[in-house]
This record gives structure tokens, sequence and C-alpha cells, in this order.
């Protein structure tokens, strides 16, 4: 009997030596497999100033990445304009999940494409509602201002006071543009031309031909030229003033508020159609949204926020609001986009 026991013990002793084993084993591995594990990513395209090392990407992606747990991949393959036709070229095998920085004039082509995919954030109660420019939700609001010609006031005293002033003989050489085809500044005042002179839009640029010292590829290069001043004139914002006064302590650059109007500037941003990561997205449209990201924006962007209560600074009295803010409705855009581009690049791209 006593052998008995003996051996039923050993074999008691063995089953637990077993499964204390096999435990352990399992834990090992699930704590393995966790270590090897990469958190979800997030792919964002955007325009080359967000992305900077100065601009909001970096700082708001931070937060989102702690917030959440995940790795965003931030990719800047130019200005806004790029941005799309970037996203175009891959609609069929899309690789970002979401766009930044596409704006109210470029909805059109975008919805053409049809390269996004539709949400309606909660977040949008906070947002004025004029500025709410797709009624299909591809494209969501987060900032906005109005495209303005910026001068150096050391350099300038007579100004202009409209588009047509800029074609007087005084200021031969001495306003910097952008391409329109690469550049959201450069698409936005070929659409100021035309909300002004309609058809006749094109006899305005052979008016304006000699005032301009060149057209460059995107504003950080056209505006980097202004500042070193090659040129006193430059297209860029309403809100660009209180950059400078913010973070240089200057008023030595203003903009100019025309009698005929600023075209109104809209920034978007979108799911991309075909996301691998669709939750994640909506939440990162979301938390652009959020009031932290919004302060963020404002301050890096220097751009009005669209979300309304975002506190700003005093540096923001040097930017204005246009009085008559001009503005191309989607449907004449999408009718007259392509045709309006290649018009101008026959008479003046290069």
């Amino acid at each position: 009997m006593k052998s008995f026991f003996v051996s039923l013990r050993a074999v008691l002793i063995f089953i637990l030596l077993t499964a204390t084993i096999t435990l352990y084993a399992k834990g090992q591995s699930e704590t393995a497999e966790n270590s090897e594990r990469k958190p979800e990513k997030l792919v964002v395209y955007s325009y080359d100033t967000f992305a900077s090392e100065w601009g909001a990407g970096p700082s708001i992606i931070a937060e989102f990445e702690e917030k959440y747990g995940v790795e965003v991949e931030l990719h800047a393959p130019g200005d806004g304009v790029t941005i799309m036709s970037q996203i175009i070229l891959e609609k069929e095998n899309p690789r970002a999940d979401v766009v930044i920085g596409l704006d109210n004039n470029l909805l059109a082509k975008a919805l053409e494409e049809k390269i996004l995919e539709p949400y309606r954030s909660p977040e949008l109660e906070r947002v004025n509602g004029n500025l709410l420019f797709d009624d299909s939700y591809n494209l969501l609001p987060f900032d906005y201002g109005y495209f303005a010609i910026c001068y150096d006031s050391e350099k300038l005293s007579d100004l202009p006071q409209s588009l047509e002033d800029l074609t007087e003989e005084q200021y031969r050489d001495s306003l910097i543009l952008m391409d329109p085809r690469t550049s959201t500044p450069g698409l936005g005042f070929l659409l100021w031309t035309i909300a002004v002179y309609g058809d006749d839009y094109l006899a305005y640029w052979d008016r304006l031909k000699p005032s301009i010292l060149t057209i460059t590829e995107g504003w950080s290069s056209g505006y980097g030229l202004f500042l070193e001043e090659e040129a006193p004139l430059v297209l860029s914002y309403s809100t660009s003033p209180a950059y400078h006064v913010e973070y240089e302590g200057t008023t030595r650059y203003k903009a100019l508020k025309f009698d005929d109007g600023n075209y109104e500037h809209i920034e978007g941003m979108g799911i991309v159609n075909g996301s691998s990561n669709r939750e994640l997205a909506e939440k990162f449209i979301d938390h652009m949204l959020a009031d932290s990201s919004q302060k963020t924006l404002a301050m890096a962007n220097i751009m009005f926020p669209a979300a309304g209560g975002t506190a700003l600074p005093q540096s923001f009295d040097y930017a204005f609001h246009a009085e008559t803010p001009l503005l191309l409705d989607s449907d004449t855009i999408a009718a007259n986009y392509d045709n309006w581009v290649q018009l101008w690049v026959e008479s003046y791209g290069n």
C-alpha cells in the first residue's frame, strides 16, 4: 500500500511539473509574439510645410501616437496640387490612409477622380457651417484664410489696391507667383483672377506678365525668394504677417486687402479611398479638429482655425478676414478646371 501511495505521489508531481512547464513555455511564446508585434501604422500624405520640423505635423502626430499607441508614417511629396496628383496615380493601389491639404479649389477634381471616402466627423459640430465646403463630407475643413499679395514695407510704399493695380509699370519685375499645376496658392491665384475677370482672365495675365519676376513651383520657394529681397511683392496669405509678428517680432511684412476682394482658401483633409485602416483614419481626422490640434495648426500654419472658440494670440491682429471673400463654386471649377489650367499653361507655362 505504501508503495502505491509513493507511486501515486510521483505521478502527481510529474503532472504538476508538466503543466507548469507547458504554461511557462506558452507564456514565453506569447511574450515573444507580443514583443515582435508592431503597432498599427497610419500613412498620412500632407504638404511640405505641415510635415516640416517647424510645422504642425510633428507635434500633432506625436500626441496622436501617444494617445492611441500607434505609428504614423508621414509623407510630404510637395504642395496640395502635387499631393492630389500623387494620390490619383496611386488610386488603383493606394498607399495613404489620410490626406491633409486638399483645399476647396481641389474638391471638384478629387471628387471626379474618386480618390476619397466620405466621413462625417462628430467634431464638425465645432466648425463654422460656412466652412463646410463639401456636403458629401469627402473633404473636411481644418483651417482657413485668404490668398493675398504680401509686401515688404521697407521696400515698397506706393501700394496696389487691386489685381488691376498690379499690372502698372511701377511694379515691373516686382511680383513672385506660384505655378497652378503644382502649388495650392498658385491655383488659388489663377482662380482669383477668373473670379474677378471671368472669361477675360488670360487678357489680365497678359497685362500682368511684365510685373512677374518669377513663377516658382511651390509656396515655400516663392516666399523664400521674397524674404531674400528678390522682389517686394509675393503671393501668400492674409495671415502671413502674423507669423512675422509672433516669431520675429516685426511688422515689416504686411498683406494687402484688395478692393475687388481676396480669394478664400479653406484647407481640407480626408480619408483616401481604399484605406486599409479606416477606423484609425477616422480617429486621426477627429484628432485634427480637437482643441489642442487646432491651436497647434493656428500657430504653425498661421491660419485661422476651423473650430470655433480656439484662442488666438495678439499676433493675429495683423491678419485680416476679407470683407468681400471671393470663391468659385465647386461645380463651376469641376466643369472648367482642366481647360483653365491648360490654357494658362499654353500661354505662361514653361
